[in-house]
């Protein structure tokens, strides 16, 4: 017991440390790199499209990517398109001096919507606040709360459904004639189907931004159907049909054949690979591996909570004989112990690819998910550490531990009916007599202790299911090293009394608490490089009132100013300010706004 908690703790400590510091340098998770034209960019004439080129490939699918005139009507033809990294939104032809707004709501590889917006003006018209589409890219609510529930109904369900099987294979092969565990496996496998319909019916509201009234859109069904998404729900859907008339066919006869365990074994690898090959696996860096890691970290998280649901809907009853409760639990305590060891080294592979950093660990949404999931793997862990101590010190269950010698006494012998008797084949009478015995022994002690055990098991059942809801809620959330900071690239018009007198490039990177790289490039109406007679740079965070921090700031060349070291002090919504003095009687600012994580 103490090599394996040690080992376990071991692997728990690489997942916290080693694996969230060692990743390499690709997210799992699309975002914007650059748009043509910039943000903020002024245009002597109109463009004919608009581009926005992204980390990695994205579909529209139930999402848009559109374009706004001041007035707020759409002034692109309506036909966006994906051309490898970059979506593609052409233009009409008649575009007046105005500005124009993007907006956009696109579907990375992992399923999850990416959405933004920016503006740009053509010839003199006025720049349109890209906050005018606040709002316009959210998630519904009702959404937002639904699918998470979904995934976990279809965890929960996928438990029952392979989990159970495994333990009537594995450590219990009466339990096949369990009416209540039918009804177990029954109940998981409708959980799974009622899991993906509604992930299913889901996802286009989710990807569109829309609310719950939209789920039966067929525009939305049809683009979610032809999505990978949709295909692993679909298929899922198939697999538990087939299952489930493998199983059937098994409760008939009352105990698996060959047949039945080969087919079934294969439909349940083949329904763990459905909820594995969707979300944050199958985007970013070894997509293979990622998918495979998440796979075994699916599966063991099944056999270990549907073992459990097992033994308390079986052997764990009252009523059970107290026979099968002590054949059952030992070989269940191995398996247990070896699910825990594959969920802990898969969440190692995991939190590689989606944290990446000790710093995006505990500044981003998904780092404190994964670290309440910790938590309670721990509980978990604690409570599984109860059973599997008694299991060890009552029912024998130690790998190291030669088997008992069996000893043949005089009196043994003096019990058989004579010579010929022991010289029979089989095992002596005697020793039949001792393991008959040793099985008494056990079969009362497992009886004396089935409340205790009952009442730790059933601990273990509630904090994973917990479990199972955290990590719902995580597969959903977007990965922490796309969400710890994202540079600032930004172009502004200069605000002067006159009206705008040329624009300011601001490049911020990487946009996170402490160092920080700032680039200012200032440039006249007609875009070239101009030099000032004066500038400055300030940080402010108004919701925390801190600021104005000035900024030093070196010349690094024609209209081009560094600020290297640009120290921001915390977290939060910040304001960078700049303000130039062109001549002796003209002077501007600009500023944007940025999140620091």
């Amino acid at each position: 017991m103490r090599r394996w908690a040690a080992a376990t703790l071991a692997l728990l400590g690489l997942w916290l440390a080693a694996g969230v510091a060692t990743a390499p340098p690709a997210a799992a998770h699309a975002e914007l790199v650059s748009t043509d034209p910039a943000e903020g960019a002024r245009l002597e004439q109109a463009p004919a499209q608009v581009t926005l080129t992204f980390t990695e490939g994205v579909s529209l699918g139930a999402g848009y990517a559109r374009v706004l005139d001041a007035a707020g009507e759409r002034v692109d033809t309506g036909s966006a398109s994906v051309e490898g990294d970059a979506v593609v939104v052409p233009l009409r032809g008649d575009l007046a001096d105005d500005g124009y707004l993007v907006t956009y709501r696109v579907v990375s590889a992992d399923s999850h919507p990416v959405s933004g917006a920016f503006s740009f003006v053509v010839g003199d018209g006025e720049l349109v606040p890209a906050g005018a589409a606040s709002g316009a890219g959210d998630t519904d609510p009702v959404v937002g709360a639904a699918l998470p529930a979904a995934r976990w109904l279809g965890f929960a369900g996928l438990s029952l459904a392979v989990g159970v099987p495994v333990l009537l294979l594995t450590a219990w092969p009466a339990g096949w004639a369990s009416s209540r565990l039918r009804r177990m496996v029954t109940g998981g496998l409708a959980a799974v189907v009622a899991g993906a319909v509604l992930s299913l019916l889901l996802q286009g509201p989710y990807a569109a931004g829309s609310g719950p009234t939209s789920i039966a859109d067929p525009a939305l069904l049809q683009a979610t159907a032809g999505s990978a998404t949709g295909a692993a729900h679909l298929l899922r859907a198939v697999l538990v049909a087939a299952l489930a008339v493998v199983l059937a066919r098994v409760w008939r006869r009352g105990s698996p054949a060959r047949p039945d365990v080969v087919a079934g074994g294969v439909l349940a690898a083949a329904l763990v690979g459905t909820f594995a090959a969707v979300g944050h696996p199958v985007a970013g860096p070894l997509p293979g591996l990622a998918v495979a890691a998440a796979a075994v970290h699916v599966a063991a998280m099944a056999v270990w909570l549907g073992g459990l649901a097992g033994l308390l809907g079986g052997v764990l009853r009252e009523e059970a004989p107290a026979a099968d409760l002590a054949q059952a639990l030992p070989p269940f305590s191995r398996l247990a112990a070896g699910s825990v060891t594959a969920l802990v080294v898969t969440g190692v592979v995991q939190s590689v690819r989606e944290v990446g950093s000790p710093t995006a660990l505990v500044t981003t949404s998904y780092g404190w998910l994964l670290l309440a999931k910790l938590v309670l793997v721990l509980l978990l862990l604690a409570a599984a550490g109860v059973s599997r101590v008694w299991v060890q010190q009552h029912l024998g269950v130690r790998r190291s531990r030669p088997a008992p010698r069996r000893r043949v006494t005089a009196h043994a012998f003096s019990a058989a009916s004579g010579a010929a008797a022991a010289d029979e084949p089989g095992p002596h009478p005697a020793v039949t007599s001792a393991a008959g015995a040793r099985a008494g022994v056990l079969a009362a002690a497992a009886a004396a202790e089935r409340p205790a055990l009952r009442r730790a098991v059933l601990v273990e059942l509630a904090v994973g299911l917990v479990v199972l809801a955290v990590s719902a809620v995580l597969v959903g959330t977007p990965p922490a090293r796309a969400d710890v900071a994202r540079p600032v690239d930004v172009t502004l018009p200069v605000q002067t009394a006159a009206g705008e007198a040329g624009s300011v490039q601001i490049s911020v990177d990487p946009a996170a608490t402490g160092p920080n790289t700032l680039h200012v490039y200032l440039l006249d109406p007609q875009g070239q490089f101009t030099q000032p007679a004066d500038i400055r740079v300030t940080l402010t965070e108004p919701a925390q009132e801190l600021g104005p921090i000035d900024v030093a700031l070196q010349p690094a060349g024609p209209g081009h100013y560094v600020g290297d070291g640009m120290a921001i002090p915390g977290a939060g919504t910040w304001t960078l300010a700049v303000s130039v003095r062109l001549d002796e009687f003209t002077a501007g600012t600009a500023s944007t706004t940025f999140p620091v994580r």
